[in-house]
C-alpha cells in the first residue's frame, strides 16, 4: 500500500520525514540561537558545549542537537575536532548598510587587516551594462578593477570595479592594495562621495571564483551589485562584489513608514 503524507499527496520514496532529521523545527531553532551566539563572540576559541550539555540547555534530545550542529557544519561556522570539541571555524564579517564605507574603513583597527590582490587594473571600453550605468557612450573607455579582497589573511571577496576614466585612471598610480578606492577618491582625488544604489542576491561560486575565493565550487556567495555617485548625484563607481557567505553578512536598520489607507474606493453608504 502507498504511504500517504497528511495533505493526502502519496509519500516520495526515501524522502525524509519533515518531522525529523536536520529538517526538523526543534534542530532548525537551536541551530538559529546558537547561529546568533557564534555572531555574538561568545565562544571565542573555545569549544561548543558538549552535546550532552546543549540538550540539557534546550531540553532537546542529543539527536537533535547533533542536527542543529550539522546545519551549522553545513553553514562553514563550526567544525568538529575529534577528542577536543566542536569550535568556531570563523566569526563573519559583519558591514553595515546604514553608511556608505569601503570593507578597509568598516574593519579598521590600527592593523592591515584588509589587503588586496590586484588581478586587473587597466583601461578597457565600456560594455553597454557599465555604460548604461555609468551614464557613458557605449565603448567609452573607462578603468576595470578586480581584486581579491582579504580579511585576516583569508579570502573574503572577489570585487569587480569599473570607474569613469577621470576618476579611475589616476588610481592606477596609486596603491591599490593597501587602500579602499572610497578613501583614494576623496583622499587623493578630493571628490566627495555621496550615496550608492545596491542590490544584492545569493549566488553559487563558478568554479573560477571558487579557486580565487578558496571555497568549494557551488559554495554560496552573497553577490552586491553597487553603483555609487558622487555627492553632485554623477554615477563613478559600478562594482560587482562576490563575499564569501561563510565569511560575511550585512546589516542594517530599517524604519517603518506608516501605509496610507487607500480612499480611494467608496464606502459602502456612500453614494457616487
Amino acid at each position: 500500500m502507498t504511504g500517504r503524507t497528511h495533505s493526502g499527496n502519496p509519500a516520495r520514496a526515501g524522502a525524509p520525514d519533515p518531522s525529523t532529521g536536520r529538517r526538523s523545527a526543534p534542530a532548525r531553532r537551536i541551530r538559529d540561537i546558537l547561529r546568533a551566539r557564534i555572531r555574538s563572540g561568545i565562544y571565542g576559541n573555545r569549544p561548543l558545549p558538549s552535546e550532552a550539555q546543549l540538550a540539557a540547555d534546550f531540553d532537546a534530545s542529543r539527536n537533535i542537537v547533533r542536527d542543529a550542529l550539522a546545519l551549522l557544519r553545513d553553514e562553514g561556522l563550526v567544525d568538529r575536532v575529534p577528542g577536543a570539541g566542536t569550535f568556531v571555524v570563523s566569526d563573519k564579517a559583519v558591514q553595515g548598510l546604514d553608511r556608505l564605507r569601503g570593507l578597509a574603513e568598516t574593519f579598521e583597527t590600527g592593523t592591515d587587516r584588509v589587503v588586496n590582490r590586484v588581478l586587473l587594473a587597466e583601461v578597457v571600453p565600456a560594455t553597454p551594462i557599465v555604460a548604461e550605468r555609468l551614464e557613458l557612450e557605449p565603448a567609452t573607455p573607462v578603468v576595470a578593477l578586480e581584486r581579491v579582497r582579504y580579511l585576516d589573511g583569508t579570502p573574503l571577496s572577489l570585487d569587480a570595479s569599473y570607474l569613469t576614466a577621470d576618476v579611475g585612471a589616476p588610481l592606477l598610480t596609486m596603491d591599490l592594495t593597501g587602500s579602499d578606492v572610497f578613501g583614494l577618491v576623496e583622499a587623493e582625488l578630493g571628490l566627495p562621495l555621496g550615496s550608492a544604489a545596491v542590490s544584492i542576491e545569493a549566488v553559487a561560486a563558478d568554479p573560477t571564483v571558487a579557486g580565487l575565493l578558496e571555497v568549494r565550487a557551488g559554495s554560496p556567495l552573497l553577490f552586491l551589485e553597487r553603483l555609487t555617485y558622487t555627492d553632485s548625484g554623477r554615477p563613478i563607481d559600478l562594482e560587482y562584489v562576490r563575499y564569501r557567505g561563510d565569511r560575511f553578512s550585512l546589516s542594517g536598520r530599517l524604519h517603518r513608514i506608516p501605509v496610507t489607507p487607500n480612499r480611494g474606493v467608496a464606502e459602502p453608504n456612500e453614494r457616487g
